[in-house]
């Protein structure tokens, strides 16, 4: 007599709790809903499309497969190609911060750094220092990292250097994650006798810096303003990180990280974990780009289109936004960032302005999370909004703004 066993159907384990407690990125989740042509999207952070130099990157492409086709389609070291990294220490170099390719690491996207600095850096329960409010893929790093993530109170110059210091002898934080130039989601950038001071406390307490500037490239008025990294006292503690998506393609997904020596080998130790390295032909194609193109004249050329769609943008704000309300004025970048009267709820009437063919990006996801919850209960998050201005033209933004009126009414 053969005995018979009967399977049963036993559930999976669950998730880690990092992924449960960690939700999805606001922007996203609203450029889902809003991919339909006809839809004025000021929430999503993209480049102009038609401002890319899609002849000259093909171009680049087509020398390396022409040159070096095994080099480009091969297995690459996981710091980065010397081509790209000798290019972008150079870059650095000429713009006051001396830089060796041996201080660069290659990553895919400037948010692959993040977490792989999230990696190396911290542990559950560890704390992170942030504005506020904050650029929120990197909440999102920092929540899955286990990280608490502690907001320090600033102004139109951005962190204050009293309550940083404050908040450091407090808490003992891991690092202080920043974007001074033109940040995310406000477009305000930190005024360099603030950045020298917040560098002082670091250096005086002991932090990491983490110094962000995707869009730092992207200035249309003003001088620019020297990096943290170069602030006396943080040379050994700053990690600057960078990027090609705003001033190249973000497709190509090419970011890098400038850190010191024992920082970034734990990051380069990540980074193989995670994926090896980084797509060996972008980076080669970069590297011809970087060699055979101007890219910086690339970038005034894009500069001065943002420049005049923000001006459009500032034209019209006014008369969209209710009476009372205020607006960031950046001197680059891709954002600016309006408060509306304080009984307004950007995050309740986004579905009723979506219906109207406009869309943007409630306040309150760029908060920490400890204090999110104040900011729906009223803080100044419920009644704020991102507004991107690069991706439409002067036309579509006022078109644009009048739909906002009209669903903000």
């Amino acid at each position: 007599m053969t005995a018979q066993v009967t399977a049963t159907s036993a559930s999976v384990p669950a998730l880690a709790a990092r992924a449960r407690a960690v939700g999805g990125s606001a922007v996203r989740d609203i450029l889902a809903v809003t991919a339909r042509p006809e839809v004025i999207n000021f929430a999503g952070g993209l480049p102009a499309p038609e401002l890319f130099d899609a002849e000259g990157v093909a171009a680049a492409f087509r020398d390396v497969f022409a040159d070096t086709p095994a080099r480009a389609l091969q297995y690459a070291t996981t710091e980065g190609e010397p081509t790209l990294r000798d290019a972008l220490a150079l870059r650095h170099t000429r713009r006051g911060l001396p830089t060796d390719s041996d201080d660069l690491l290659v990553t895919t996207g400037s948010q692959q750094a993040l977490s792989l600095l999230a990696t190396a850096l911290l542990d559950p329960g560890d704390v992170v220092l942030v504005e506020t409010p904050c650029y929120l893929a990197a909440l999102q790093v920092f929540g899955l990292a286990g990280a608490r993530v502690i907001a320090v109170p600033g102004d139109d110059d951005g962190i204050g250097p009293g309550a940083l210091e404050e908040l450091v002898v407090r808490h003992r934080p891991k690092l202080l994650y920043t974007v001074p130039n033109f940040r995310n989601p406000t477009g305000q950038t930190m005024p360099g006798e603030r950045r020298a001071a917040v560098a002082e406390v670091a250096a005086r307490l002991g932090l990491w810096i983490v110094e962000d500037d995707p869009y730092g490239e992207l200035r249309f008025e003003g001088g620019r303003v020297p990096w943290i990294a170069s602030c006396p006292g943080a040379e050994d503690r700053t990690v600057l990180l960078g990027s090609f998506s705003k001033v190249m393609a973000p497709g190509l997904r090419l970011g890098w990280m400038r850190a010191p020596a024992e920082l970034l080998r734990a990051c380069t130790v990540a980074k193989q974990a995670a994926d090896l390295h980084t797509p060996t032909v972008n980076q080669l194609a970069a590297a011809r780009y970087l060699a055979d193109r101007d890219l910086d004249a690339h970038v005034r050329r894009v500069a001065r289109v943002y420049g005049e769609r923000r001006d459009a943008m500032l034209d019209g704000i006014g008369e969209a936004l209710p009476e009372g309300s205020t607006w960031t004025r950046p001197e680059g970048g891709m954002f600016l960032w309006a408060r509306l009267p304080e009984a307004y709820d950007t995050g309740a009437l986004l579905r009723g302005v979506v219906e109207r063919g406009v869309a943007y990006v409630p306040g309150a996801a760029f908060y920490a999370g400890e204090l999110a919850g104040a900011d729906r209960a009223g803080g100044p998050g419920r009644a704020a909004m991102r507004l991107c201005f690069v991706t439409q033209t002067p036309g579509e933004i006022g078109e644009g703004l009048r739909r906002l009126g009209a669903g903000l009414r």
